[in-house]
C-alpha cells in the first residue's frame, strides 16, 4: 500500500495552474483526467489534483510558512532532473534551486528545485542507494 493516495492542491488561477503543472506532470508519466471543479494527474494509484481557490486572491503561498513546504518527486537520472527542470521553467516554472549536488545531504544526491505563480514548489531529485561496500 502506498504511503500517500492523493495529494490536493489550491491553487488561484486554476487554468494558468495547468498550463504549469500539466507539462511536468506529462513528463512524470502521469496521466490528467478534467473534472468540473479541478483537474488531477494520475500515475498507478497515485493522484495529484488542482482545486480552485475558494478565496480567490488569498495567494500565494510563502516558502517557510506554516503549510505547505515543498513536494520531492524521487527522479531516475541526473539526467531526467535537468530534463524535468528545464520543462518546468518552460512551462512557466521559477527556478528556485538550479539542478546542482547537494553533498550536505549525502555525495549522489542530485536536485533541482521550481516555484510556480502559487508559490507551489517542487523538487526533482535523484538519490540512488549507495553502493554496496567491496568485500
Amino acid at each position: 500500500m502506498p504511503l500517500f493516495d492523493h495529494l490536493g492542491i489550491t491553487v488561484d488561477d486554476l487554468p494558468r495552474s495547468i498550463a504549469q503543472f500539466d507539462p511536468v506532470m506529462q513528463a512524470l508519466g502521469c496521466t490528467r483526467q478534467d473534472a468540473d471543479n479541478g483537474v488531477s494527474w494520475y500515475r498507478g494509484e497515485e493522484e495529484l489534483i488542482l482545486f480552485p481557490a475558494r478565496e480567490p486572491g488569498s495567494g500565494p503561498h510563502r516558502h517557510g510558512r506554516v503549510g505547505w513546504q515543498h513536494l520531492a518527486f524521487a527522479i531516475d537520472s541526473r539526467e531526467e532532473v535537468d530534463r524535468l527542470h528545464a520543462t518546468a521553467v518552460e512551462a512557466g516554472w521559477t527556478a528556485v534551486r538550479e539542478p546542482k549536488p547537494y553533498p550536505r545531504f549525502n555525495d549522489r544526491y542530485y536536485a533541482s528545485f521550481v516555484e510556480d505563480d502559487n508559490g507551489i514548489r517542487l523538487e526533482f531529485m535523484y538519490n540512488p542507494p549507495r553502493e554496496p561496500a567491496a568485500d
